[in-house]
């Protein structure tokens, strides 16, 4: 004994029973009454009326059998080196007090800050080295304009006057 299914509301059709709708595609539909059928045609949606297997569905309604909720797995946190870091080093900073690492925060940063002035020092220094050469450099070439510099012909001096 073979069953079909209604393919509006999902209830199973014993043989002898229900309707075959045939479109002028050829494609049949199998219905297990006029109510269905007539629903269908009317373009209803039989996820949207309370009686149809696909609302009940849907809507978790009627399953006999409770099935008990999957469970999670839980997320196992898992502690990694960091290139550059091995693990056992993060750990040990990890436990320090924060006392001990913001005293060690504030030399670091003092260190840093003192070779920044030295650098700038040094800077200043190369600077006032240059500026002095170039003053006395300056002082005693002729003045020359740029394009002479450049290796342009000296400008022609008036002599009318």
């Amino acid at each position: 004994m073979r069953t079909e299914i209604c393919n509006f509301s999902g209830f199973k059709i014993h043989p002898g029973h229900g309707k075959i709708y045939v479109r002028t595609d050829n494609k049949s539909f199998r219905f297990i009454n006029g109510k269905c059928e007539s629903y269908f045609l009317q373009r209803l949606k039989p996820s949207k009326l309370d009686w149809t297997v696909v609302f009940r569905r849907m809507h978790k309604k009627g399953l006999t059998e409770e099935i008990s909720k999957k469970k999670s797995k839980r997320s196992v946190k898992v502690q990694r080196a960091v290139v550059g870091a091995s693990l056992d080093a993060i750990k040990q900073k990890r436990n320090l007090k924060p006392e001990v690492r913001a005293a060690a925060r504030a030399a670091a940063v003092t260190q840093a800050k003192e070779k920044k002035k030295e650098q700038e020092n040094k800077k200043k220094a190369e600077k006032a080295k240059t500026a002095s050469r170039g003053a006395q450099t300056k002082s005693q070439q002729p003045k020359v304009s740029k394009l002479q510099q450049k290796g342009a012909a000296p400008k022609v001096q008036a002599k009318s006057r």
